[in-house]
């Protein structure tokens, strides 16, 4: 059974895939963000008698990430995010840089933390949470896709430098699932969006809102693909958006100015 680390996994989709891979028999060290998080996780945990180790890690905090880097892990799962909705001309800057600190830079630091003792043991697996926004780009998501697609350039690269010392990279793209995780990126860009001072309106968000998708599809094929041997790079769900995410690139292709 694989060691595995998961950040982000206070909430959403990377507590699911935490309780999910430990009822497996996995060694999972679940990291969340702030400690009430922590507290509830352990207690899910020992309620549904699952050996689960949580620790607090916010991937911004240099001692959380410290402390994290100390365990020998076989799999590193970076699973932590934040989403702003907005667009991407107006939304303040502080934010644009709250995301990428979360999403990108936090997740590379674990990593450059990481990656040496699974150099010097020729074996270990890095996924990284990327979205069917690191794909096919969205309006009002441009900050979160822009992320996403960082995310997929490092995973990339990744892949190629680390899979001949054996060490495997992969991403996992969910599209948008009912977790609370997308209604609070989209709230958050009320605390500083005005119409009164707004160079664009947006868009009525309630649809999108309103058809999101069962996330225990996704965390069930999270707990599948984590600690596989062999499947393909990118992991998407919902199924149904598949073609979507093959078909946007020729989109782009084709689109004119």
């Amino acid at each position: 059974m694989a060691r595995i680390l998961i950040t982000g996994a206070g909430t959403g989709l990377g507590r699911g895939a935490a309780l999910g891979l430990s009822r497996a028999g996995h060694r999972v060290i679940a990291g969340a963000e702030i400690w009430s998080q922590v507290r509830d996780l352990r207690a899910d945990a020992g309620e549904q008698g699952l050996d689960l180790e949580v620790v607090k890690l916010d991937v911004t905090d240099e001692i959380d990430r410290r402390h994290a880097a100390g365990y020998d892990v076989d799999i590193l799962v970076l699973n932590a995010g934040v989403q702003e909705a907005g667009a991407v001309v107006e939304i303040p800057m502080d934010r644009v840089r709250r995301s990428f600190e979360v999403n990108v830079f936090g997740h590379l630091y674990l990593v450059q933390s990481l990656a040496p003792q699974m150099l010097s043991r020729g074996s270990g697996k890095v996924v990284w949470m990327s979205s069917t926004v690191g794909i096919r780009t969205r309006p009002w998501v441009g900050v979160y896709a822009a992320t996403k697609h960082a995310i997929e350039a490092l995973a990339w690269a990744m892949k190629n430098e680390l899979g001949p010392r054996g060490i495997r990279v992969a991403v996992i793209n969910p599209g948008p699932f009912r977790t609370g995780y997308n209604d609070t990126g989209v709230e958050a860009m009320y605390q500083w969006w005005s119409p009164a001072t707004a160079l664009l309106d947006p868009p009525d968000f309630r649809d999108y809102l309103d058809n999101q998708y069962d996330p225990q599809e996704m965390v069930d094929a999270m707990v599948r693909m984590i600690p596989a041997e062999g499947h393909p790079y990118r992991t998407v769900r919902p199924e149904v958006m598949l073609r979507g995410d093959k078909e946007f690139e020729s989109q782009v292709w084709a689109a004119t100015t």
